[in-house]
């Protein structure tokens, strides 16, 4: 018997040292991002794996992870798929420069605001250089083209506040200025952050001239997490006082500013399946 005991224990031994190697599902937070947003959430080429992946919301992600005791894992999606992600269960936490929306806040848990410098504050109007300044009025859009991101906030203020324009659907940021080089559309709406990183890696393109009025309930950047799922709310809504108190906001906004401008960095598109999109 008691040889059958001794057997047994060293069974459940190596089987408990086995499983130790594995990770466990529970100690993973899973965050869902497209990494084609600059200065928030973008690609380090010269990197590979988890590490790739930089920018002040993926400093955001791994501090929420780190103060959780938790193992983050970066999930790289299309924009629009990292809200359905968490939906799904696939995402425990959507980060990827999400504004508050009206659908958002009935559809998902939403966190307290945080803030990335400028980033949401000032919401513009790119173009090719040649048309730069001349497009400051709304009027001046009229029967133009403008590309907005699918379910953005850049979308939604070009329907609310330039009705007279086209609004061209754009799935995602990494390919948007091939395809205003190409003509499909005249204008691309962005938030200051991002054109600031176009303008600096490429003269063939402007700021119109013009500028959104945003209201203060665009100006902060928030979490997205599961209808219902309360608990974590709170605790991520704590570690972003934290994180706030600590000034360390803009401390990563000037990081990623930084390692925007690398010749390294790289806004890449995935799709829903976290392999890079096609062209």
């Amino acid at each position: 018997m008691k040889k059958m005991f001794a057997l047994l224990l060293a069974v459940l031994m190596v089987a408990a040292l086995f499983t130790g190697c594995g990770k466990s599902s529970e100690n993973v937070l899973t965050v869902a991002t497209s990494p084609d947003f600059a200065p928030m959430e973008f690609c380090d080429v010269s990197k590979t794996g988890q590490d790739q992946y930089v920018g002040f919301d993926i400093m955001l992600a791994k501090y929420i992870a780190d103060e959780l005791g938790m193992e983050l894992e970066i999930l790289p999606m299309s924009f629009d798929s990292c809200p359905t992600a968490v939906t799904s269960g696939k995402a425990t936490l959507a980060i990827s420069g999400f504004s508050w929306m009206e659908d958002r806040a009935a559809n998902y848990n939403l966190s307290d605001y945080y803030y990335a410098g400028d980033n949401e504050t000032e919401q513009v109007i790119i173009t090719l250089k040649d048309k730069e300044g001349q497009f400051a009025s709304v009027d001046d859009f009229a029967g133009m083209k403008i590309g907005a991101q699918n379910a953005s906030l850049q979308e939604q203020l070009c329907q609310e506040q330039l009705p007279g324009a086209e609004i061209v659907t754009i799935g995602d940021l990494s390919t948007a200025l091939m395809q205003l080089k190409k003509g499909d559309f005249d204008f691309i709406a962005v938030a200051k952050g991002q054109a600031d990183v176009f303008l600096s890696n490429d003269p063939d393109v402007a700021l119109s001239g013009f500028e959104f009025d945003v209201d203060p309930k665009y100006v902060g950047n928030l979490v997205i997490l599961k209808k219902g799922d309360d608990e974590m709310t709170e605790k991520v809504n704590a570690i972003l006082a934290k994180a706030e108190a600590a000034g360390l906001y803009a401390e990563w906004y000037e990081e990623a500013e930084i390692l925007a401008g690398s010749k390294d960095a790289q806004e890449i598109s995935y799709d829903d399946n976290g392999s890079v999109a096609a062209d």
